[in-house]
């Protein structure tokens, strides 16, 4: 071969290996979305959101593809890793879904409605924030004023358009549904044969019973536990916040309750004592058998006991209905404020849902203060009380009106008195619910010994109070 030829085909062999060297050292370049991946091992806490999983990793919330929701949604997945610009994950079939981790807001396609009443309808005018109600306050997800998306919740108020005539007029609703259930077993008692002792009072009653449980339990506890878990309040320096209200809540029930036994029992000694001081002594029996001095005495001193515990019982009974009621005023105030302010496409189901929720809770506390003894409490109390449950929701309203432009739920102060208020409540009714209520029917009062169809027909309506009440649970 030619010197010139040999020299070609030289630079021709080192040109091709020189580009083969250069393609096995330079890295290929990476996708956006592999560079922007955070590093995910396994994602736990997942749970639906309507048919679509949603898992986490860390601090953030990732959309899982692959399971539907007629198959068993597992609790995690583990042994996660990249393939290409996806991350997949393993369950515990071996089989992989996807963990979609490039962006946190859904498909437009799919509703985001979970057991807390969330709803992702609303989104900003730039339509780069998504936005939901999660228990009627707002949450917001999105990019900030000059970060990529990072799925982090948005603690700024929101400015938006409310049908406030819309709001107006439907509080005029809650007012007669709440009125007409909490005057319902009133009136009944009073210009019916309804007695306690019926069995409508029963199945009222107990219904009630189960109704208050419930509301302590699973509307306020829970919504309580959600509020100081918000993200824009940040982590608690103590954990069992929630539970400590709810205990506080509970104890200072349990406390006015025996300071106004004793203080019932002390004025009830002070007038028997005063009673028997006025006494006047009879004369002595005669051979005909009349009454002696002792028997006389006697007689009067066992007239003035049972008088004695019968009114005290019945003070004490009033005292504990003035519990309940106080429990339900704060709940349904912010009941009230709450419905007020969830943006329009998730108004009117709240709407509905608190109509049947201030019905059942009406009847509650309406079969309650119908079955205190007239001694303890006249007809015009009854009604000066039930009137106050009427008027508590709509007051929460008309306060909501008055503060849709100023009002964020996501302030921390908001969220700290929120939750405050709601944790509060709960111990009020649980100790209401379990000790004024549930103990003192079937443990120390006329279930104890009723008869096998009465007492399964009470624990029918008590189950079918603690069913109907804890399904509302799901949309408020």
């Amino acid at each position: 071969m030619a010197p010139a030829a040999r020299l070609a085909t030289s630079s021709a062999m080192l040109l091709f290996a020189s580009t083969i060297a250069a393609q096995a050292i330079t890295p290929a370049p990476s996708t956006t979305g592999a560079a922007t991946s955070p590093s995910i091992t396994a994602v736990s806490d997942c749970h639906a959101h309507g048919t679509v999983q949603y898992c986490v990793a860390g601090t953030e919330e990732y959309q899982v593809v692959g399971p539907t929701r007629t198959e068993e949604f597992e609790s995690q997945y583990t042994g996660c890793h990249l393939h290409g610009s996806e991350t997949m994950c393993m369950d515990s079939k071996g089989e992989e879904v996807t963990i979609l981790v490039e962006s946190h807001e859904e498909p437009a396609d799919e509703e985001h409605d979970d057991d807390h009443g969330h709803d992702h309808g609303e989104e900003s005018e730039s339509g780069e924030v998504a936005c939901h109600f999660h228990a009627g306050v707002e949450h917001c997800t999105g990019p900030g004023e000059e970060e990529e998306s990072t799925g982090k919740q948005q603690c700024e108020r929101r400015d938006r358009e409310y049908n406030v005539p819309l709001r107006v007029g439907l509080l005029f609703v809650i007012l007669a549904t709440g009125t007409f259930g909490v005057f319902m077993p009133i009136l009944a008692s009073k210009f019916t044969r309804m007695s306690q002792k019926s069995i409508f009072f029963v199945i009222l009653k107990q219904f009630g019973t189960g109704v208050v449980l419930s509301t302590a339990f699973i509307h306020l506890f829970t919504h309580a536990e959600l509020t100081f878990a918000n993200d824009c309040l940040g982590p608690l320096a103590y954990e069992s916040t929630t539970a400590a209200i709810f205990l506080a809540g509970f104890f200072l029930s349990f406390l006015v309750d025996y300071l106004g036994a004793r203080i019932i029992m002390w004025r009830q000694n002070k007038k028997a004592i005063h009673d028997a001081e006025g006494h006047t002594t009879p004369t002595s029996a005669d051979a005909k058998g009349e009454a002696t001095p002792d028997s006389g005495v006697a007689r009067a001193d066992e007239d003035d006991r049972s008088s004695h515990v019968h009114v005290h019982g019945n003070n004490e009974e009033k005292v504990g209905v003035w519990v309940l009621e106080a429990g339900v005023i704060f709940h349904s105030l912010l009941i009230g404020l709450t419905l007020v302010v969830a943006g329009d496409s998730f108004f009117l189901t709240l709407f509905a849902v608190i109509i049947f929720h201030q019905m059942f809770e009406g009847i509650a506390l309406g079969t309650c203060i119908a079955g205190l003894p007239a001694q303890s409490a006249s007809f015009l109390q009854k009604c000066m009380m039930a009137v106050a449950f009427g008027l508590i929701t709509p007051l929460g309203m008309a306060i909501g009106i008055g503060v849709l432009d100023r009002f964020n739920g996501n302030d921390p102060s908001t969220l700290v008195a929120i939750g405050t208020l709601d944790a509060f409540s709960a111990g009020i009714l649980a100790w209401v619910g379990i000790v004024e209520m549930l103990a003192r029917d079937w443990l120390h009062g006329p279930l104890h010994s009723s008869s096998p169809l009465r007492t399964i027909v009470a624990m029918v309506s008590l189950i079918a109070g603690l069913a109907l009440m804890s399904l509302l649970g799901k949309w408020t």
